[in-house]
């Protein structure tokens, strides 16, 4: 999802990116497929860290930087089981205290942009409305995410900055992927059999597309609505309907 955000954002050639994330072959790879992608920069390192943040900050945005718009997409999903091999930290951390870090981090530099609004936009997930079977850590940090957009929302309301959470249900992408795998060899079945499974759960029965998200992003970065801050938006197939 951040690589087709990051792709679908560049198609504006005002528009400079900074792409964060944990591999530079990664960023690198996104890089080359974004337009203009002379213009835009990349950042490896871990989003928990703020020294990290500070660091990243001073080599790439110098003092006429105006910062417009934060997209907080990392996270990590999966299973946790209690015991010694318990991913609730690690789960919690990247999602919740990432997204976080990553916020405060850049909060300043939004507040001082001369645009009327800017945006933050949270990768929550329909996680967050219901619960799962041994997802404890990520649907508790999800349904957190939450939490903290209508925090900051109100926090930020007097700074023109709005801040959203997506409520993502299927993508496809490798950790959606991954997950049906799982459980596919749990129940013992081929894999496009999971998938079918999984699909027939949801109202329109097909799994999103990455580009669906990039695009209801690049909808909330363009302006074209100053109204909508402090949401949670269900972009997930009919998956969750409030």
């Amino acid at each position: 999802m951040g690589r087709a955000t990051a792709i679908e954002l560049s198609s504006n050639p005002n528009n400079h990116l900074l792409l964060i994330g944990r591999t530079k072959q990664s960023l690198d790879e996104t890089l080359d497929q974004c337009q203009q992608n002379a213009q835009h920069r990349v950042a490896p390192f871990d989003i928990r860290n703020a020294e990290e943040w500070r660091l990243a900050i001073a080599a790439n945005l110098d003092a006429t930087a105006n910062l417009c718009g934060v997209f907080a997409n990392a996270g990590v999903g999966g299973e946790n089981h209690y015991g010694p091999e318990v991913r609730w930290d690690e789960i919690i951390s990247i999602n919740l205290t990432g997204t976080y870090v990553t916020i405060m981090e850049l909060l300043p530099w939004l507040q001082k942009s001369t645009d009327d609004f800017r945006h933050i936009v949270i990768t929550s997930s329909c996680l967050a409305r219901f619960g799962v079977p041994n997802y404890t850590a990520y649907c508790t940090a999800k349904t957190g995410l939450l939490g903290l957009t209508r925090s900051m929302a109100l926090q930020l309301a007097t700074d023109n900055i709005l801040v959203n959470a997506l409520c993502p249900g299927w993508v496809e992408t490798a950790m959606a992927k991954s997950s049906i795998q799982h459980l596919a060899n749990r129940n013992e079945k081929p894999y496009e059999e999971a998938f079918q499974e999984q699909m027939s759960y949801v109202p329109l029965q097909r799994i999103s597309q990455p580009t669906e998200i990039a695009r209801m992003v690049k909808f909330l970065f363009s302006n074209e609505q100053t109204s909508i801050t402090g949401q949670g938006l269900d972009i997930n197939n009919g998956s969750v309907m409030l």
